[in-house]
């Protein structure tokens, strides 16, 4: 799987041939997306880093605990304006992950996001047999949580001190999808 397509969207796995691209996207949105992610040494936002991620990101995708998609839009196709992620990927009697995703600043309110990932679960159910996607979001963070609510996502609680955002120990609200075909099948084989 190297491309999946929306209406509007491309989401495209990236090499370290892509470096430049994704250097672009990260340092276009630095100042953004510090609020919601871990903290960032400067050398982050240096070619030589991203390359050497996308490095690490391809052995783990090749294991398959991976799914790293980076989306651009149709009409200009070599432009990165965000990322989808399933990660953590957890095969045997749990068959879940954890679902990340993140969008250009200027592209807000468009409705890119739910549609990118969307398609990212829609693949993970389908084609990857997942049977349950989650997604921990920071209380504050309404437009993320707008995303996942709208396509079905229920609240599971409260994770206190969940993850370590921007030097923080930060809250955050567990999210899941379950994939109720995959229990049907099952189910449907077992009877």
């Amino acid at each position: 799987m190297s491309i999946l397509q929306t209406d509007r969207l491309l989401l495209s796995e990236a090499s370290p041939e892509d470096s430049a691209v994704i250097t672009n996207y990260v340092i276009r949105n630095k100042e953004f997306l510090a609020p919601w992610e871990p903290k960032r040494e400067e050398a982050f936002f240096s070619e030589e880093s991203q390359r050497a991620l996308l490095e690490a990101d391809q052995q783990v995708i090749e294991s398959g605990g991976l799914v790293k998609l980076w989306i651009s839009l149709q009409e200009d196709p070599d432009t990165v304006i965000g990322s989808v992620v399933l990660g953590n990927i957890v095969r045997g009697v749990f068959l879940s992950c954890n679902l990340g995703y993140r969008l250009d600043k200027g592209l807000l309110g468009k409705g890119y996001m739910p549609e990118a990932v969307q398609m990212i679960v829609k693949h993970g159910f389908d084609s990857l047999g997942l049977h349950r996607i989650e997604a921990n979001i920071i209380p504050r963070n309404a437009a993320s949580l707008s995303v996942v609510r709208k396509l079905g996502f229920q609240e599971e609680g409260l994770a206190k001190r969940y993850l370590k955002i921007n030097g923080k120990w930060e809250d955050h609200i567990h999210m899941v999808m379950l994939n109720d075909a995959l229990e049907i099948e099952e189910e449907g084989r077992e009877g």
